[in-house]
């Protein structure tokens, strides 16, 4: 029989995703493993090798599993579009754009996919480890909650409960979801784990072995807060980014509905990384990249109405590079002619930034999702010199993109002078290539020779890291029945 063990949090970003993803490579050295999120809310998404669209999370927890991310590992995506309405995605497909009120209606169906999609994995896989979602006590969703309670009660899992002490009130947060939660859920509950912790131990044990016995569960390891790096799961953590000391500044739009921030996240440890809200200042940084967004048009108009867009074309014509991916592609255009697919507003034309030479249409709800290798034919100093070499990436976006100098074959689009590129492919500085060539560029106009750092493994120096904090033998114990 297929074991289950699953992380449960006392609110959203805790830590859930990452200890998933260390118990993922832990357990995958004795079991076949795979993750399992029941429904996941979050605008940074992957696609898999077959085209389906699935939270990035569970791609990466696929990743430190060793085994090969599929929609079932993800069944329910919801991706907020703004007004109370997210893109409901079913087993990697988009489904329908539903307001909250609407999406609940049909909980049934969605609990009938998820749990249709858990059983597939359990025929395949020795070991389950599933990842609830947002804090386990919303005790005003309990009749429609499948990604915590529901799935709790179909399966059985057992549970670790994880809390987060930088937010503070950690144990009042604990005790208190548990006293929430019902009790054959509680029952299941077999362990706390407390996370982010700075400080000296010794401070807080006497609070541990309070919860310990008001609880009557053991605390399985208090882990200290760490820089070891996994791409982000949703747009929460944007704030927790902070500046550094790098020489090359790049700014980020910081898009309202932002999607697929992850794809600039190789670029953190060499350069200093802003995330610029519509209403500030640009500054003067060294180059600007506009993301993606679930919402072209609104996000396009908000740029507008605060004088963000007059900024941006300002430092471009004063040579400073500027990439678009996907919707921030779309932005760069002269035009984006929308049938009522993307925005809010209903049918509409709009005027982009007019930084590339291109149109883009939403004529239908269709959306490209596929998995790429393009070859770069694009001119310029950045990509001039990659010229015929290859780049991998992956499309998730609506409308259809046309007209001027294509940056990788068949994609994007690439300005006179080299220095404005706008490409549909998520994972573009995933590419070393890219990486390089970017980074290269903007060191040499600092006169400043580029280097590349050896990453590593992150996923593995993450799992070590969770073993030497937490009580592994403990957990192994209760999911083999010792």
């Amino acid at each position: 029989m297929t074991k289950s063990l699953m992380v449960i949090g006392t609110s959203s970003h805790v830590g859930k995703s990452i200890l998933v993803a260390a118990l993922c490579r832990s357990f995958s050295r004795k079991y076949k493993v795979t993750p399992f999120k029941a429904q996941n809310m979050s605008l940074n998404s992957w696609i898999t090798r077959n085209g389906e669209e699935i939270g990035i999370a569970q791609a990466i927890q696929a990743r430190a599993a060793g085994v090969e991310p599929t929609a079932d590992m993800n069944p329910v995506l919801l991706k907020p579009k703004g007004s109370h309405i997210s893109q409901v995605i079913i087993l990697g497909k988009p489904f329908a754009d539903k307001r909250a009120g609407d999406y609940y209606d049909s909980i049934d169906g969605m609990m009938a996919v998820v749990t249709g999609a858990y059983n597939r994995l359990a025929s395949a896989h020795d070991m389950i480890i599933i990842e609830g979602a947002g804090g386990a006590a919303e005790i005003n969703l309990y009749d429609r909650d499948i990604v915590n309670i529901g799935i709790a009660r179909a399966v059985k899992p057992h549970i670790i409960l994880i809390g987060d002490i930088e937010r503070g009130g950690v144990f009042a947060s604990i005790y208190g979801t548990l006293q929430l939660l019902p009790e054959d859920i509680r029952s299941l509950v077999f362990g706390i784990i407390i996370n982010k912790f700075r400080g000296d131990i010794r401070l807080l044990e006497p609070g541990i072995l309070q919860l310990e016995e008001l609880t009557g569960l053991p605390v399985l390891g208090v882990i200290p807060y760490t820089d070891i790096k996994l791409p982000s799961e949703d747009s929460v953590s944007i704030k927790d980014k902070t500046g550094n000391n790098h020489p090359v500044k790049i700014a980020i739009i910081w898009l309202p509905h932002i999607s697929n921030f992850t794809d600039f996240e190789p670029l953190e440890k060499y350069a200093d990384i802003r995330y610029i809200e519509p209403g500030d200042s640009l500054g003067e940084p060294d180059a600007i990249i506009l993301p993606g967004t679930k919402n072209t048009i609104d996000d396009l108009k908000e740029l507008r109405s605060k004088g963000l867009d007059r900024q941006i074309v300002a430092e471009s014509k004063k040579g400073t590079p500027v990439i678009g991916i996907c919707g921030g592609y779309q932005m760069l255009g002269n035009e984006i002619i929308d049938t009522g697919i993307e925005g809010t507003g209903g049918v509409c034309s709009i005027k982009g930034l007019g930084l590339l030479d291109v149109t883009t249409r939403f004529l239908d709800y269709k959306k490209q999702t596929r998995q790429v290798e393009k070859p770069v034919t694009g001119d310029g100093a950045i990509l001039g010199q990659l010229k015929g070499g290859k780049v991998r990436g992956y499309e998730i976006h609506m409308g259809e993109t046309d007209g001027g100098e294509p940056a990788f074959g068949d994609d994007g689009s690439v300005s006179k002078n080299g220095l404005v590129i706008g490409t549909y492919l998520h994972g573009l500085f995933e590419n070393e290539n890219v990486r390089t060539s970017f980074l290269g560029y903007l060191y040499k106009q600092k006169g400043i020779l580029f280097k590349n750092k050896d990453d590593g493994d992150s996923i593995e120096e993450l799992a070590g890291f969770i073993e030497e904090h937490v009580n592994m033998e403990l957990i192994y114990r209760r999911i083999e029945g010792a």
